[in-house]
């Protein structure tokens, strides 16, 4: 959608007339309304690199072809005769020039703009047209759509499609070929004085129109752009690109020619020629990639603008579609760090001032020479930030510098105007000056902490800010909805509107007022950096050049003068030159972090590889491991190994101390000695008895594996609907009733426990098991295995075999769920085969998965951001995000568990009362800068890991307590660390069962992950540890391996027998006390237990600030946690982060990280308190929020936590010199500084009390415990725990994991006094440690309230479309995230995505593919198995039916068994069958309800039918069964076959149909009746015309000596009402493909609707006045049709000479339900067995029936699934009522009609009927038809209302019927219709004598009325020469005499003889013609009338209402 191709096409002919024929469509007349996801298609404008033409070619490179051929001279067309043709006038004799029309009031349509015509005839006047803006192009040249759209400005004349017609019309006379670029020269715009005046040129060509080209070096005007236009980036294929944010680059070192090289300039941006250095991959966030190479890489000559002049930017969430449009592109960004060839390298863009002209290069005598020895000197590598103006040329020393264009991108991409601010002529809003640039860089250096890094986003968002400040009222001219609020976005770097430094006048200031000279910019510079002393320097007005500076810079550093400054400022102003200035950063901190963000992760984790195994961390490990004065560690720790045989975990020392730290508490009431509390020297110890359970076993632990949780089966739901919409929308791209079974294939990251996650995932799902019919006992979990595969080397092949199967099995439907879709989203061209990335493009993206029309590609993520930018492959109505599992607070799912993710980590530490679950570790930090100073040629990740696991290692000696002395060890070590430490070794001492919980250390290098396990696993060796815990290398590549105790241990819990089990997956570490040392550059997916305790990240890279990467980081800390747990707010152990839960995770941002889940313990909500006694610690100790590290010594932080304002600060000793915000305690608490040694949290177990457990036992970080609570007395903490239920017993070994992928964990209930540790922790969410820097990052918020990491780039391959973009809103929904980032951000080049555009279709969505989102660790993995299985459910739902499935009913006890015909007979005998007797009694089921038909020989049963209610679809019995190939399909079946069947072209195309009226006259009508065909050109070759497209004649009918294998001949009748979509229409399968003649019999009203759903049948159109009838009424007309055209096809064969008896009579009257035909197979050995057949078969086999002509109907059996088996023996043919699907000879029967008016019954009326009139019945029994249930429509829903209203209202049977002109409330209903329903329920009242009198029937003449099932009726014809029954010796109960026609005779009713008390009935039309028929047949003599016995139909006098009259007999 939209029209990205700018570069991407190249410019050949066949390229042109490519994009020429697409942009055609586009310009077509139909405007389709723009649907709401428009701005998806509202492209950023594409900048694309010129190819270095000359200067002056710009006027003819337009023109002629592009060979060396001559031009081909123009003929103009002669203009019409009598047309002016005057120049200056157009032809209409208007004056067009500028002169005349200047002062003119101009109507100019919207989006039209007024342009200036140069014409040639006139060279000093313009002529003034209006243009479409779409059509001309942007300031630079492009995104002009093809084509033109212009009006005339003199006579009006609109709608001119060609440039070419209108320049005829404005008379321009061109000898060339006329050319808009040529002739359209000039904006018009009104000035002040509202005169039209001419204004800048139209930029049909870049900047200004021109091309330069600096030097003459050949290949400048190839340059190929990969990423970023603007700057020519170059690009090589074989670099694995890495990224930064604002990214970062460095000039190759080892180059110093490189300003030297001549540049090639385009759109005023300098580009280095690939001569200059390695290409490399170079893109920016403030610009779309393009692709391809450009060798000829000017703009398309017209560009599609892919939005509308209407639509105004709008930030505000509800409004996303209107969109800033992407703004102008920006001119240069450079924003992936990338890689050459190893060496860090960038390419050099010098700049253009902001004005836009050139500064060319420094010559090349400016050099500035790097001093020798600099790093060794200065102990930094000093990052010179390029800024405006060209960067003299470094040498010397250059591979100890490193410089960064990142800043000048920035400048470059806020002075880069979007275009909807230049519409109209000169705009008063002009960019940021450089000056104020300068000023506005020096002010954020100035506020910057002295350990912050400058962050390039924060620095373009100063800009936008104060540019938009200075413009406010400009800009809201422009977007009026848009506030400046919601528009600036400052990441907690918030500008103040007065700048300190600044003179108030200029502070910020509007350009327009008073703009910032050059000469004040170094002065006003300087005196803003003077407010921090040194930290920033400005070199201002002492250098006269940026050389100078440098070198004074450099001095100045070798010097050690810059010794306390961060930041050297240079800045050059000169009078009448271009500002110049550059940055050089000379903070160590600061130079080392910028250094690092260079390298992109993969050269990063290179770097600390090489560092590693060239020995050069060496002295850093041996320096970590002096303990100073107190020794050497590994001689300590050799001491520990002779010394201690017998240790004591803790020693007295250890002891001591934690006495010391426990009397702090003052806790009145303690009365257990501490020594008690802490002793843990054996087992027997009271604390371990104090659980009463077994000695080894804790009746705590219990992990279940539970059901789907609520929400993810709303997820797998929401996921199905969208299959079914995909389904359903009409562009056939998926047949899902095609599909009979699922397959998939479930593709995971090359990580083996997410791999083996997965499968334990899916074969715990029992997804297995119902896909494949498999028995559970034979299925292992080994055979899960084969459904995953992970995403190496082997992938390809399992991927090829899919794609083999899907190929030959397309009736099954292949799933490709793609898990954790955003790890491999390289595009294949780009990645190395060895790398192992590329591979998803390669194998999803391939062209056979994507045209397989069975296969279904599902993206699951939590972090979809890179898949949806603007040219993403899934449609935004195929994503599925995870739903809020609240609403304002309201529990949507009823879940017991909340899920905890990033956002409520983010809001622990906001709540200021508690301590925050994610923090930093100071004094770890400290020792890291300390370090990082005195080694600074050393990775910071090697230095951070090494001081990390000395920290652990010396822990570990003073927690264990066998090192002498270990008291001294505490200050080599933080806190924190110890907290971890002595949590993790004294939980699994407390616990019977030795549960523990788990510390996850993230060491993202695999090599200082494995040198860290070595390191810790031999210190633990040395200090006896190896049994208390285990250390696990968790290194993606490797299984998974634990030692053997701890594998037989877990065993042991898990109650698993298997003697080969080991554990593959974290998740089965569950309560195993462990740490897990996570590796690789980012978690694969890997899912932790729910033991989990610490997520220490405090080794993470700070460099990489992406969304994705910072929160795939954050994510592993994802839990589940209890929703229950949440005590009341006022409980006096201070608030529990979870306390406040219920506002927090609903209020936080809830869409972004939706889903607080709740699903695991099946705690009643009504438990009022529900803290976890693991919590109770939490929050009583003010040392826990010690580290909401807000406040710091010398930072700026912008976000400050409440708590703040409860701090009291506290000097630290050592080197901890923050403060520690206290929470406010109920009572008084102690911050008095303890030593060290006392400071030891306390973590010791203690299980005597519950709240002294709580306290002392916490194992929760309490970093810095210097300050402990006096708290009230313990007892009074003991919070009371839900957990006292008991649970169900453990299922199976099946574990929990925290991410309950498909379930989750349920602790079990348990006492109040837990003395599990990880029974505790389950409850409660990890801790998390971060890095400080990325602490500082991810606690800011930005200004709309959203955390700061939110607004950084989203990943690594994308860049964004422009800084001109809007900010993500605290208020988006995840869809409107979704939006906002498909329309302002871009692929780049190395993203799978980026070639999306170049296919040439119109829309780039997949149809085929969708995306699953959903937060870290919430239950994507159970949602979409459980999807696979409910779409496994509905593929075999969906070809199964629901079939009516009743008995017969009404079977005589004594059925007597005479067979008549051979059991094996095909055809029936007419003569045998004369010779059966008629079968009066109704046997079909759904006539269970209607009166029973009197039959001499029946006996009925005793209990005689039930009485069933009036809704027949909610009674009746039905069996669901499995569509057969010849089933008959509604209108939801799409397949290919039938495509052409049901009338759809390749092209979707409806066929075209005719109407055709049909009249013919009837007698029993007495007028003329018209009908409607509706006769698709397809099918008129079934009809006959008085000519071709005549006047329909007849309906062509074969003849009865036709026979054909392939044909029909009777013609199919099917009447239908309200089942447009559900009826059987569709009998292409069913007929088997033979050819046969449908016809839809349809009430007029429907016709339209019919029409539209099936377009490719036959319909006939039934009169206006049946609207209202019944199916008495379609019947009767379609018969007496039929007759009607047989006698009309007689004489067309008579006058054809044939003849004329010869044409074939029968038609079918078929139920619009019947769905499927049977036939009873007698050969089988078992018995007869019915097997689906074709409707073909059926028909076919009937038509060839020797005797056909003699009968006058035949049908056959309704199935049922005991059909075969009944008592009832049948013959293989039989006489008597016929239903549903009917055979009829219209010929014989031809006296014999329908009853028109009937609405119920009418079949069994007319088998009556026919049967009376001697024609002969047959029903074939070894054919059966299906009926399926539609509880939609039909004949039988007829609605029963009040005239008053048009709201069903329920009316009584006794209210049908009301006394002749009485005041009734009349009914809207027909009155046949009133009058059957009500013969049907009352009859009992009118006929009393009859009611469950089977002996004593009524007689009814000439008609059958249902009288309800108690009264049996006898039907008698009076016709002469009829077959009725012998009514000798029966009395009647009561006469039923309807329309009585002159056959009745009064002489014909003395034949019958009636009971005494007898009713009768009499029913007329009008009461004229009752009295009428009274007198005539003398009723009066033997029957008694009262007048109060007349009745009428409760109709008005205009709907005719009925008549009847009652009686006795006498």
């Amino acid at each position: 959608m939209g029209n990205s191709y700018a570069g991407q096409l190249r410019t050949t002919r066949f390229e042109e007339v490519l994009h020429n024929s697409i942009e055609a469509s586009l310009r077509s007349n139909t405007i389709v309304p723009r649907p709401v996801f428009s701005q998806l298609y509202l492209e950023s404008e594409q900048s694309l690199p010129h190819d270095g033409r000359t200067e002056n070619d710009d006027e003819d490179d337009e023109d002629g072809s592009e060979s060396n051929s001559p031009p081909i001279p123009y003929q103009m067309k002669t203009p019409p005769e009598g047309c002016c043709t005057t120049d200056g006038f157009c032809q209409a004799g208007r004056d067009l020039r500028l002169s005349s029309l200047a002062s003119d009031s101009l109507d100019v349509p919207p989006g039209f703009m007024l342009v200036g015509v140069k014409s040639p005839s006139l060279s000093d006047t313009l002529l003034v047209c209006a243009v479409d803006r779409r059509f001309l192009p942007d300031e630079r040249g492009r995104n002009a759509l093809l084509g033109f759209s212009g009006n005339c400005m003199g006579c009006g004349e609109k709608g001119f499609r060609y440039f070419t017609e209108f320049s005829n019309h404005i008379n321009l006379k061109l000898s060339t070929q006329p050319k808009k670029q040529k002739h359209l020269k000039y904006h018009l715009y009104r000035n002040n004085q509202g005169v039209l005046v001419k204004g800048a040129p139209i930029c049909w060509r870049g900047h200004d129109g021109r091309m330069r080209q600096i030097g003459s070096n050949p290949s400048e005007g190839h340059v190929t752009s990969d990423e970023q236009p603007p700057n020519l980036a170059l690009t090589h294929p074989s670099h694995t690109p890495g990224s930064y944010t604002a990214a970062s680059h460095v000039d190759p070192i080892g180059l110093p020619q490189i300003a030297d090289v001549p540049h090639s300039l385009t759109n005023g941006n300098h580009a280095v020629s690939s001569i200059a250095q390695p290409p490399l991959n170079q893109s920016g966030p403030g610009r779309p990639s393009t692709t391809g190479p450009h060798t000829n890489a000017g703009p398309p000559k017209k560009r599609h603008k892919g939005w509308s002049p209407e639509s105004s930017a709008n930030s505000q969430p509800e409004s996303t579609v209107k969109t800033l449009p992407s703004s102008s592109a920006l001119s240069t960004l450079s924003v992936s760090s990338a890689a050459t060839n190893g060496a860090r390298s960038e390419t050099a863009v010098p700049l253009s001032s902001s004005q836009g002209s050139l500064t060319p290069l420094s010559p090349p005598g400016l050099s500035v020479t790097v001093p020798d020895q600099l790093l060794h000197t200065c102990g930094l590598q000093p990052v010179i930030f390029k800024g405006h103006g060209p960067l003299p040329q470094l040498t010397g020393n250059v591979s100890e510098v490193l410089v960064s264009s990142l800043l000048q991108s920035c400048y470059l991409s806020s002075q880069t105007l979007p275009r909807v601010y230049q519409h109209y002529g000169p705009s008063p809003i002009q960019p940021l000056s450089t000056e104020m640039q300068i000023l506005l860089t020096v002010y954020y250096l100035v506020q910057l902490g002295p350990d912050q890094v400058p962050l390039i986003e924060d620095l373009e968002q100063i800009f936008m800010r104060s540019w938009r400040e200075s413009h406010l009222s400009e800009i809201r001219q422009y977007q009026q909805p848009q506030t400046p609020a919601s528009q600036g976005r400052h990441y907690g770097i918030e500008t103040p509107s007065t700048l300190p430094g600044l003179p108030q006048h200029l502070s910020l200031p509007p350009q327009s007022q008073q703009p910032l000279t050059p000469s004040q910019l170094p002065w006003l510079a300087q005196l803003a950096a003077s407010s921090c002393a040194e930290g920033v320097v400005v070199l201002g007005e002492q250098v006269t050049s940026l050389a100078q500076g440098l070198h004074q810079t450099f001095s100045r550093l070798m010097e050690g003068r810059l010794e306390n400054t961060n930041y050297v400022v240079v800045i050059v102003t000169a009078p009448g030159q271009e500002t110049q200035s550059c940055v050089v950063v000379t903070g160590k901190h600061q130079c080392r972090a910028l250094a690092e963000s260079m390298y992109s992760s993969s050269e990063g984790l290179r770097e600390i590889n090489h560092q590693l195994s060239t020995g050069v961390a060496q002295e850093l490990i041996h320096y970590c491991n002096s303990l100073g004065q107190d020794g050497d560690m590994d001689s300590l720790l050799d001491s520990a190994t002779l010394d201690s045989n017998e240790p004591s975990p803790l020693s007295s020392s250890q002891e001591s101390a934690e006495e010391r730290s426990l009397k702090n508490t003052h806790s009145p009431k303690d009365t257990h000695s501490p020594k008690d509390s802490h002793t843990q020297c054996s087992k027997d110890s009271p604390s371990a008895k104090e659980a009463p359970s077994p000695k080894d076993s804790c009746s705590e632990y219990s992990v279940e594996w539970r059901e789907v949780r609520p929400i993810q089966l709303a997820v797998a739901r929401k996921l199905l609907s969208h299959v079914c919409a995909i389904a359903d929308s009409s562009t056939q791209n998926l047949d899902l009733g095609s599909f009979d079974r699922v397959s998939f294939l479930i593709l995971v990251p090359p990580s083996e426990v997410t791999f083996q996650q997965t499968v334990l995932h899916l074969w715990s799902s029992g997804v297995l098991q119902e896909l494949g019919g498999l028995d559970q006992e034979c299925v292992f979990q080994r055979d899960a295995v084969r459904y995953v595969v992970k995403m190496d080397q082997s992938a390809q092949a399992r991927i090829d075999s899919l794609i083999q199967e899907a190929h030959s099995n397309s009736y099954t439907l292949y799933i490709l769920v793609h898990d954790h879709a955003h790890w491999d989203i390289s595009s294949a061209s780009y990645s190395s085969s060895d790398s192992g990335l590329g591979l998803v493009d390669q194998l999803l993206n391939s062209r056979q998965v994507r045209d397989a029309p069975n296969i279904l590609i599902l993206h699951v993520t939590s972090f979809p951001f890179a898949l949806q930018t603007q040219y993403t492959r899934i449609s935004p109505y195929n994503e599925i995000h995870w739903p809020s599992a609240f609403s304002n607070d309201v529990d949507l799912y009823h879940e017991r568990t909340r899920y905890f993710g990033v956002s409520e980590l983010l809001e622990s530490t906001r709540s200021g009362s508690s301590l925050p679950l994610m923090r930093y570790d100071s004094s770890f930090e400290s020792m890291v800068s300390a370090l990082e100073e005195r080694f600074p040629k050393l990775h910071s990740a090697v230095i951070r890991t090494t001081v990390l696991i000395q920290h652990y290692c010396v822990a570990l000696m003073a927690a264990s307590g066998r090192i002498s002395g270990s008291h001294n060890l505490h200050k080599h070590t933080s806190v924190e660390t110890l907290e971890i430490v002595q949590s993790l070794l004294t939980a699994a001492q407390q616990c019977p069962a030795h549960h523990g919980h788990m510390v996850l250390l993230r060491i993202p290098s695999l090599a200082l992950a494995a040198w860290a396990h070595r390191r810790l696993s031999r210190v633990r060796r040395q200090l006896g540890l190896e049994e208390n815990f285990e250390i696990i290398l968790g290194n993606p590549s490797q299984a998974l391996n634990i030692g053997q105790s701890f594998t037989d241990q877990i065993k042991t819990w898990l109650k698993i027998q298997d003697a080969d089990w080991v554990p593959h997956t974290y998740l089965e570490l569950e309560a195993l006390p462990c740490i897990l040392i996570l590796s690789g550059a980012e978690p694969l997916g890997e899912s932790l237990p729910r033991s989990l305790k610490y997520c220490d990240l405090r080794v993470i890279s700070c460099s990489y600030l992406h969304r994705t990467t910072l929160e795939q980081e954050l994510g592993l800390a994802a839990y589940l946690v209890r929703a229950e747990s949440r005590p009341p707010h006022n409980h006096g152990s201070g608030s529990d982060l979870l306390e406040s839960d219920a506002e927090k995770l609903s209020s936080t941002d809830n869409e972004e990280e939706e889903g607080q889940e709740n699903g695991d313990s099946p705690l009643s909500s009504s438990q009022p308190l529900q803290s976890c006694p693991d919590n109770g610690a939490l929050d009583p100790f003010p040392a826990q929020s010690n580290t909401s590290p807000n406040v710091q010594k010398n930072t700026m932080d912008t976000i400050q936590s409440p708590s703040q304002t409860q701090t009291q600060l506290q000097p630290q000793p050592l080197s901890q010199s923050f403060s520690y915000p206290q929470p406010p305690l109920h009572h008084q608490t102690q911050p008095q500084v303890q030593s060290y040694s006392q400071a030891q949290p306390i973590s010791q177990p203690q299980s005597q009390s519950q709240g002294q457990n709580q306290l002392l036992s916490q194992t929760n970080p309490q970093p810095h415990s210097q300050t402990l609570p006096q708290h009230q007395s313990l007892s009074q903490m003991q919070i009371p725990h839900p957990q006292n239920q008991p649970l169900p017993p453990a299922q199976s070994r099946h574990l929990h994991s925290k991410s309950t992928s498909s379930g989750s964990l349920s602790p079990r209930a348990s006492s109040p006094h837990l003395s599990c540790s990880w029974a505790r922790g389950v409850s409660r969410p990890p801790s998390v440690l971060l890095p400080r820097a990325l602490y500082d990052i991810i606690t800011a918020s930005d200004s709309s309230g959203l955390p700061r990491c939110t607004s950084f780039l989203p990943h690594m391959s994308v860049a964004w479309a422009s800084s001109f973009r809007p900010l993500l809103s605290k208020m988006m929904t995840c869809t409107e995230q979704s939006l906002y980032y498909r329309q302002w951000t871009v692929p780049r080049s190395f993203h799978m995505d980026s070639s999306n555009r170049t296919e040439g279709r119109s829309d780039n969505f997949h149809p085929r593919r969708l995306l699953l989102s959903g937060p870290p660790q919430v239950g994507k993995t159970g949602a979409y198995l459980h999807f696979l299985g409910i779409l496994s459910r509905m593929l075999i739902r969906l070809m199964e039916v629901d079939i009516y499935d009743e008995e017969d009913i009404n079977f005589s006890t004594q059925a007597e068994g005479v067979q008549y015909n051979p059991p094996n007979a095909s055809w029936p005998n007419p003569d045998i069958m004369r010779t059966m007797p008629f079968d009066y009694t109704i046997h079909d089921p759904k006539y269970d309800d209607i009166s029973a038909v009197y039959c001499p020989g029946y006996k009925p049963g005793a209990d005689g039918n039930p009485v069933r209610q009036e809704d027949v679809y909610l009674r009746r019995r039905t069996s669901r069964i499995k569509l057969s190939k010849y089933a008959a399909y509604n209108t939801y079946h799409h397949c290919e076959q039938c495509h052409q069947y049901l009338g759809f072209n390749p092209r979707y195309q409806m066929y075209e149909s005719t109407l055709h009226a049909f009249t013919f006259t009837h007698l029993l009508l007495g007028e003329e009746i018209q009908l409607y065909f509706i006769i698709p050109k397809s099918k008129e070759h079934y009809f006959s015309f008085s000519q071709p497209g005549g006047q329909l004649e007849s309906m062509r009918l074969p003849l009865t000596s036709d026979w054909s294998p392939d044909c029909i001949k009777s013609p199919i009748f099917t009447p239908t009402t309200g089942r447009h979509e559900h009826g059987l229409f569709n009998l292409y399968h069913a007929m088997d493909g033979a050819s046969h003649l449908h016809i839809l019999v349809v009430k007029e009203y429907e016709m339209a609707v019919y029409k539209k759903y099936w377009p490719n049948h036959i319909m006939l159109v039934l009169p206006t006045v049946f609207n209202g009838a019944g199916i008495g009424a379609a019947h009767f007309l379609i018969k007496e049709l039929s007759y009607h055209n047989l006698e009309l096809e007689r004489s067309r064969r008579l006058e054809g000479g044939g003849p004329a008896g010869d044409v074939w009579p029968f038609i079918i009257l078929a139920d619009d339900s019947c769905v499927m035909w049977n036939a009873v197979d007698l050969d089988a050995r078992n018995g007869p067995v019915e097997h689906a057949v074709s409707l073909k078969q059926v028909l076919q086999h009937m038509e060839a029936c020797p005797d056909l002509a003699h009968y006058g109907l035949c049908g056959i059996r309704k199935w049922s699934s005991r059909g075969l088996t009944g008592n009832k023996q049948r013959g293989p043919f039989s006489r008597g009522h016929l239903h549903d699907f009917l055979l009829l000879n219209v010929d014989r029967s031809q006296n014999v009609q329908y009853d028109q008016n009937r609405f119920t019954c009418h079949d069994v009326d007319f088998t009556l009927r026919l049967h009376s009139a001697g024609l002969l019945v047959c029903r074939f029994n070894s054919f059966s038809v299906m009926k399926k249930q539609i509880a939609i429509g039909g004949y039988r829903t007829f609605i029963i209302k009040t005239k008053m209203t048009d709201v069903p209202t329920s009316v009584g049977p006794s209210q049908y019927i009301c006394a002749p002109d009485s005041k009734h409330l009349f009914l809207a209903t027909p009155a046949q219709l009133l009058l059957e329903k009500y013969l049907q329920h009352t009859s009992q009242k009118l006929f009393p004598l009859s009611t469950k009198n089977y002996t004593h029937p009524v007689l009814s003449v000439d008609c059958y009325l249902n009288l309800g099932p108690e009264v049996t009726v006898c039907f008698v014809s009076s016709r002469p020469h009829s077959v009725n029954i012998s009514t000798t010796g029966l009395l009647f109960s009561g006469l039923l005499l309807c329309f009585a026609d002159s056959f009745v005779t009064p002489g014909f009713l003395k034949k019958f003889t009636f009971l005494k008390g007898a009713t009768l009935c009499v029913i007329s039309a009008d009461r004229s013609s009752l009295r009428q028929t009274v007198g005539r047949l003398e009723l009066e003599e033997e029957w008694r009338f009262r007048l109060s016995d007349e009745f009428q139909t409760a109709n008005a006098k205009e709907d005719r209402p009925l008549f009847f009259l009652t009686g006795k007999h006498i």
